[in-house]
């Protein structure tokens, strides 16, 4: 009892220790798994065992027999649906070339490079090289998101490495299993019509049975047949299901069936498919709390001994200092990327829980069928899990400074609300070569900023969501416009710290209009137009104008022209010569030599 308690309180610690320092949560999970085991029962034990044994085989143990071997199972199953439903078809076919070069091309270069490398390396034999290789081809959103999080970017180089780890994340797990299957039908002893069958069977029944209890289970939850609160561990269960009934028609194809089953929800019109995600995504954080210390604890001290040798190293440089590069130059020889943006994301490849997960499952499983060399196959992807991450986590600001990728101002302006009057200054502003991201609940909201081509995010404040969108590290002006002054607020009060580096700004509410007191030291606009003023004046004419100002008093007889036509409301000033935008509150703190600006305001054109 004792035991399962601490994987589960350490396991959380770890989660914490990940967020509060901003590092990949599997770091902190497989050092305690490592010290609570292996390292405890050969240095702090004294009848060397460890501290949490969990025991694969025999009587002794946390899980005795097959029982660490069974939850592995399901664990890793429920992790890699959780993958497939984040793999969708349209996000493949819109992110651009680059990407999906890197999930096919560079992947592919990674498989045979890795098998090539762990093949003369370490003297592996081709079967268990191509499953080494297949197995570090996936880099994984929950290592990628923490390393990216604090570092501003350019949204091109951001986009790349975070949609690579979401889409290679099921696809090279897939790969792993696959290989692990081949291995498996045909014995370690090559290829075989037997086993070429018994691969072709494992594929037939994986695919089968994932696509047809994926739609069966959209058609139940569609048809309601399913109350809200049991939605999501109806879901849990089928997934379970899935897995077991796919392994007794043929063995090996749960782990397909589950992805597969996770690709084809990901893709369909399911109404409730964000909240059986969430569910997963809070289970996964729990079951991968207990796995990876779970997984780390098990290993042996002579495990670890194996990697105490310089082919490591050898092995380690090769995959990340050589294949990496490569297969990202390659993959983006005719991008518009520029070369320290490609160095960059060559540096950024950490592999990812499922990675160390399925070698560690399939490791032990070939360990028992008595393959040879099978006993490299866990520890040597641990190394590269373990490598790659702490280089990334401790190396990857520096290293965007080094090579010039990171940006020293943040000059991306994040607008929460995509009203009619949002999108009317979202698109003057993109139309002045600024990057504008509209942020919404509304769906309506959000298609007609997409229709003008704007760039929107269907986003509920209130969630994390926002706050995790690596996308979003260039924003460095947050402008809050909705017609809800408590949410106004409730923007500027929790995230302008995070995108309001250069300034958070929000609308003033009626009550300040009338009152002329504005409670905030900066404020969107004028203090003289509430919600409702700049939607009065939008509706009748949603136009944008500018007017030259060359003296103090100009600008101040202009503004006050402006305000004086109550169809028609100041909301910036630009400089013609530079083309920098200021809010009006800023140009009137700020800038002391008024030649060369335009007014900006919405409404009726005034002609003055």
């Amino acid at each position: 009892m004792l035991e399962l308690a601490g994987i589960i309180i350490l396991g959380i610690l770890a989660q914490w220790v990940a967020w509060r320092f901003k590092i990949p949560a599997i770091l902190p999970l497989i050092l305690i798994g490592l010290l609570v085991g292996p390292i405890a029962a050969e240095f702090f034990s004294e009848d060397g065992s460890k501290w949490i044994e969990p025991t694969w085989n025999g009587e002794k143990g946390l899980f005795p027999g097959e029982g660490l071997y069974y939850f592995v199972s399901l664990s890793i199953s429920i992790i890699l649906f959780e993958g497939g439903l984040t793999l969708r078809r349209g996000e493949i076919k819109n992110i651009g070339p680059v990407i999906t070069k890197l999930i096919t091309l560079g992947a592919t270069i990674t498989f045979i490079g890795g098998a090539i490398v762990a093949r003369y390396v370490f003297g592996l034999s081709w079967e268990l090289s191509f499953l080494f290789s297949g197995l570090i081809i996936v880099t994984g959103p929950t290592v990628i998101t923490p390393i990216l999080r604090n570092i501003p970017l350019k949204k091109d180089v951001s986009v790349v490495l975070k949609w690579e780890g979401i889409l290679i994340d099921p696809i090279g797990a897939l790969v792993a299993v696959l290989v692990f299957e081949f291995i498996s039908v045909g014995g370690g002893a090559g290829f075989t019509q037997t086993a070429l069958l018994d691969f072709l069977k494992i594929i037939l029944f994986g695919t089968t049975f994932g696509f047809t209890f994926a739609h069966a289970l959209i058609f139940i939850i569609n048809k309601k047949w399913v109350p809200h609160y049991l939605l999501n561990v109806v879901s849990l269960s089928t997934v379970l299901l899935v897995f077991v009934e796919s392994e007794l028609f043929a063995h090996e194809s749960g782990l397909l069936a589950v992805v597969v089953m996770g690709m084809v929800l990901g893709n369909s019109k399911l109404k409730n498919l964000k909240e059986i995600l969430y569910f997963k995504e809070s289970l996964s954080v729990l079951l991968i709390s207990i796995l990876f210390i779970l997984l780390s604890a098990n290993m042996d001290f002579k495990e670890l001994m194996l990697l105490y040798d310089w082919k490591t190293l050898i092995l380690f440089a090769l995959v990340v200092f050589v294949i990496r590069p490569l297969a990202v130059f390659l993959s983006t020889s005719k991008s518009n990327l520029m070369i320290n943006e490609k160095l960059f994301i060559s540096w950024v490849g950490p592999r990812g829980i499922v990675a160390a997960g399925i070698a560690s499952l399939f490791g032990s499983k070939l360990l028992k069928q008595g393959i040879e060399g099978a006993e490299y196959i866990t520890p040597l992807v641990f190394m590269i899990v373990l490598g790659t991450v702490l280089l990334n986590a401790t190396t990857a600001r520096l290293f965007a400074r080094i090579v010039g990728v990171f940006l020293k101002r943040s000059n991306a302006i994040m607008v929460v609300g995509a009203s009619d009057v949002a999108r009317l200054i979202a698109k003057y502003l993109k139309d002045n070569k600024r990057r504008v991201v509209l942020i919404d609940s509304n769906i309506d909201n959000i298609e007609k900023a997409k229709e003008e081509g704007l760039e929107s995010l269907e986003v509920n404040i209130y969630d994390e969501e926002l706050t995790d969108n690596i996308e979003l590290n260039d924003v460095g002006y947050l402008i809050a416009m909705t017609g809800s002054d408590s949410i106004n607020k409730f923007v500027i009060s929790n995230f302008s710290s995070i995108f309001g580096e250069q300034g958070a700004y929000r609308l003033a509410t009626s009550q300040e209009v009338i009152t002329k007191d504005y409670e905030d030291e900066d404020h969107l606009f004028t203090i003289e137009d509430d919600y409702i003023n700049i939607m009065e004046a939008v509706r009748e004419f949603p136009e944008v104008h500018e007017t030259p100002v060359n003296s103090t008093q100009e600008y101040k007889d202009k503004i006050e022209k402006i305000h004086n036509e109550i169809k028609s409301i100041p909301i910036l000033v630009k400089n013609t010569n530079t083309n920098e935008i200021l809010l009006i509150s800023e140009f009137e703190h700020d800038v002391k030599k008024i030649e060369g600006w335009v007014i900006v305001y919405l409404g009726k054109n005034l002609n003055i």
